[in-house]
C-alpha cells in the first residue's frame, strides 16, 4: 500500500487520491480516488477535446448523428426509439474506444484520427468477450423496454407526441418509475464491468475478464467517486437528448476523454506497490 502515485505528466499525485489498494496478483493496484475528483476528469477530458479539435469532434458527429437518426428513422415508435437510445448508451463505452486512443496519444506526443480509428488492432480477441457481453446485455434489455410498454400500453403504442406529453404527467408515473428501475439495473451492470476496463485492454491489452473483474473492485473501493461520475455522464447524457442530439457533439468525446483520466487515476501499476 503506498500514499502517493503519479499524476498527468508524471507529476505528484493531488492530495484526493490518497490510498492504494493493492489487489492479489496478477492484479494492478487500486487507487482510493475521492468522492468529487470526477469533476477533475471532466477537466481533463476537455483540454484533451480542445487539443485534439477536429479528430473529436469527429466521433462527436457520429454519436449525434446515430441520435438524430435513430429519432427520424422511429418516430413513430417511441417503443424502439426509448428502447434503442437507451440501448445505444450501454454500448457507449466501446463505441468510444477511440476517444480513449486519443486521450493516449495526447499522453505521449502522438495525433492521428486515422491511428484511433485502428486502436485495437491486435486486440480484438480481447474487446470481441466484453463485446459479445455488452450486446447481450442490450439485447435483454431492448426486450425487457418492449415488455414494459406493453404492459402498460396494452391498448396501443402512444404516438411520439403522446408519449412525450404523458412523459411529463403525474398519470404516467408509475410507468417512469418502472422504467427508470429497470433501466438502472441495466445501467449499472454495464457501468460496473466496463467504467475502466475498456480503456484498460487498450492501454495494456489485458483479457477481457482481468479487466472487468477490476472494474468491478474499482467501483466498489470507490462508491462515492462513482456515482458522482455517473451523475455527470447521465446528466451530459440527458442535455444531449435534449437539445435533439446536437449536444453529443461535444458531450460524449468530452465523456470519453475523461474516461480515459479515470482510467489512468484509479488503475495503478506493478511499480506502484510496495
Amino acid at each position: 500500500m503506498a500514499d502517493q502515485t503519479q499524476g498527468r505528466g508524471g507529476d505528484s499525485a493531488p492530495p484526493d487520491i490518497t490510498t492504494i489498494i493493492d489487489t492479489a496478483s496478477p492484479f494492478p493496484p487500486i487507487r482510493r480516488i475521492a468522492m468529487f475528483r470526477p469533476f477533475t476528469w471532466l477537466r481533463l477530458g476537455w483540454d484533451d477535446f480542445r487539443e485534439s479539435g477536429s479528430a473529436s469532434i469527429f466521433y462527436g458527429i457520429c454519436f449525434a448523428a446515430m441520435g438524430l437518426i435513430l429519432n427520424l428513422v422511429l418516430s413513430h415508435a417511441p417503443q424502439y426509439v426509448s428502447a434503442l437510445s437507451c440501448g445505444f448508451l450501454l454500448i457507449g463505452p466501446l463505441l468510444a474506444l477511440g476517444l480513449y486512443d486519443i486521450s493516449r496519444r495526447i499522453e505521449n506526443v502522438r495525433s492521428g484520427l486515422l491511428g484511433s480509428v485502428f486502436s485495437m488492432r491486435g486486440r480484438w480477441s480481447n474487446i470481441g468477450v466484453l463485446a459479445l457481453v455488452l450486446a447481450v446485455i442490450l439485447m435483454v434489455w431492448a426486450r425487457a423496454s418492449l415488455v414494459i410498454f406493453a404492459l402498460f400500453y396494452n391498448k396501443g403504442m402512444p404516438t411520439m407526441h403522446g408519449f412525450l406529453t404523458q412523459l411529463f404527467s403525474l398519470n404516467n408515473l408509475e410507468f417512469l418509475l418502472v422504467y427508470a428501475c429497470i433501466g438502472f439495473i441495466f445501467a449499472s451492470i454495464v457501468f460496473a464491468i466496463s467504467w475502466v476496463s475498456i480503456p484498460m485492454m487498450l492501454d495494456r491489452d489485458s483479457d477481457a475478464i482481468t479487466s472487468m473483474i477490476i472494474s468491478c473492485v474499482a467501483l466498489f473501493i470507490n462508491v462515492p467517486a462513482t456515482m458522482v461520475w455517473a451523475l455527470i455522464i447521465v446528466s451530459f447524457v440527458v442535455l444531449g437528448f435534449m437539445t435533439w442530439s446536437l449536444g453529443f457533439i461535444i458531450a460524449m468525446p468530452v465523456i470519453g476523454h475523461a474516461t480515459w483520466h479515470a482510467y489512468k487515476e484509479v488503475v495503478g501499476n506493478a511499480a506502484d506497490r510496495r
